[in-house]
């Protein structure tokens, strides 16, 4: 099936207006469905090339990834009065000329379709050739990326709700345990929340979840401000120590919400925690994600 090419001017544009660091936009592009690796680019040409190879992979929908990596800065504008809001203003504009004049039209919840088309004139057979068919995660690595890297996606909806209804708030780490449990649940049958381990040191702790026909556990750390981020590595080596006791822990995915960026190096962070870890105890495979807004 034909990917639909992503022009070069709006790519530039797009990549313009993004703001974040490089692991910000990053996780956002991976949870959009950019295809690869991130280029390695300097922060002004990234998120452009990145864009744009997307539109040349026939094996992904650019037109899903373009308007999943622009919907948030699309729909949600700064305080009214504000200079920001100005700024916001003129860039979204630029954004929505672009597509026009290239043939395009952006519509609200990240849908970018063609000029001409609208979301409720898409018949079935008209979407499959605007469109890529979802393709379900065939393996549970493949799922836990999805669904790890779509946390801040996942929360946008329900943290901007429409017609008055109460916001939800994702201020402390149960908060986004919650929310990732509710993810899981559709898709893994057995999923034990808060199960101890064997004692290390005099103690046990409980791990977040355990997915035992997996043999695997995800522990999320939710990096409260700039003193517990440093605290964050030491609090997972100690983890470690306890999971590697368990029976049914064989691989450990540590997840760190960081909505504020204040892990200053999570590069050096994975490259301290990540890896195997075998001792007479058992073997441990040891995975670390950093999911930033």
């Amino acid at each position: 099936m034909a990917n639909v090419r992503i022009p070069k001017v709006v790519c530039a544009i797009v990549g313009n207006i993004l703001q974040g660091s490089h692991a910000t936009l990053n996780a956002l592009f991976e949870s959009a469905g950019a295809p690869g690796l991130p280029p390695d680019l300097s922060h002004g040409s990234k998120w452009k090339e990145w864009l744009f190879r997307a539109g040349n992979d026939p094996n992904v929908d650019s037109l899903s990834v373009l308007g999943n990596v622009i919907e948030e800065f699309m729909d949600l504008p700064p305080q009214e009065g504000t200079e920001e809001r100005t700024n916001w203003e003129e860039n979204r504009e630029r954004v929505i000329k672009a597509l026009e004049e290239n043939g395009f039209r952006y519509y609200r919840g990240g849908r970018v379709l063609p000029t001409g088309i609208s979301p409720d004139e898409i018949s079935p057979a008209l979407a499959k050739s605007v469109t890529q068919e979802i393709r379900r995660p065939s393996t549970i690595e493949e799922l836990l990326q999805v669904l790890l890297r779509g946390l801040p996606r996942a929360m946008h909806p329900l943290s901007h709700r429409r017609k008055g209804a109460q916001p939800l708030s994702f201020d402390s780490e149960w908060d986004v345990q919650d929310l990732l449990h509710a993810l899981l649940r559709p898709w893994v049958a057995d999923i034990r929340p808060e199960e101890f381990t064997p004692s290390y040191a005099g103690s046990s702790t409980r791990m977040d979840f355990l997915l035992p026909k997996y043999s695997l556990v995800l522990e999320l750390k939710y990096a409260r401000d700039r003193t517990h981020g440093k605290k964050i590595g030491d609090e997972l080596i100690i983890d470690i120590e306890h999971y590697r006791r368990h029976p049914n822990c064989e691989n450990l995915w540590c997840v760190i919400y960081d909505p504020k960026n204040i892990i200053a190096n999570p590069e050096g962070l994975k490259t301290d925690i990540e890896g195997e870890r075998t001792t007479s105890d058992g073997k441990l495979s040891v995975k670390v994600l950093v999911i930033s807004t």
